[in-house]
């Protein structure tokens, strides 16, 4: 049995359905991802890198396409987040300084999410093949693109974006088979809420967080 295959063997059951490492390990890295990534540790974003390659193999074995390109589309952004955050202004601690989103980029947001949304939706629906569940998985391909950008400029609209994305994620997970990944997701919510509390806090301490968008 090679790695591949192995990531894709079920690990144990779970609600009557099987669970695969790939499923499991991915998200384990994932849910460490995103406590780094409330801890504005810059490890957040290879800890996101590392979850997207084992989780490429987790949606192929589901013949979710859409996963698939998601989670290439995730490896992608975390190479640029982590320069952005490298880069990035500081509060007084040394620490990623956190703040909201001007009402410029909210409308960038809102409006690329709508628009990528019905873009890759429409193209899901065009080539069936791509995935099942065409407008859901098209929804969270580019929702969670949508948080990873914001992550990346330290917005607190990153967390407000993730709870988005779980509210479709959670039941597409477990109707798709990934069991781990949809209780995965009600994990995740708990600690974005926990995480856009803290973020929220910061932005009104931090006077980084008051000069606006970074350049």
């Amino acid at each position: 049995m090679n790695a591949l295959d192995w990531l894709n063997s079920q690990a144990f059951q779970a609600f009557g359905q099987q669970v695969i490492w790939s499923d499991m390990i991915g998200n384990t890295v994932g849910l460490a991802a995103l406590a780094l990534g409330w801890r504005r540790s810059l490890w957040t974003w290879p800890a996101q890198l590392l979850s997207g390659a084992i989780l490429v193999a987790a949606y192929g074995s589901a013949q979710l396409s859409g996963g698939v390109g998601k989670q290439l589309l995730v490896i992608g952004v975390a190479v640029w987040g982590w320069t952005q955050w490298q880069r990035g202004r500081r509060d007084h601690g040394g620490e990623v300084a956190v703040r909201f989103a001007t009402p410029r980029e909210r409308l960038f947001l809102l409006g690329g999410t709508l628009l990528g949304t019905l873009a890759v939706g429409g193209l899901f629906t065009a080539v069936p093949e791509l995935s099942w569940n065409p407008w859901p998985d098209a929804y969270i391909f580019v929702g969670t693109l949508a948080a990873m950008v914001a992550q990346a400029r330290g917005t607190v609209e990153f967390w407000f974006a993730w709870v988005l994305v779980d509210l479709v994620g959670v039941p597409l997970a477990f109707s798709s088979g990934l069991a781990f990944s949809g209780l995965v997701y009600v994990v995740y919510l708990v600690l974005v809420l926990w995480g856009m509390r803290d973020w929220w806090l910061r932005s009104r301490m931090s006077p980084a967080a008051l000069e606006g968008a970074a350049a």
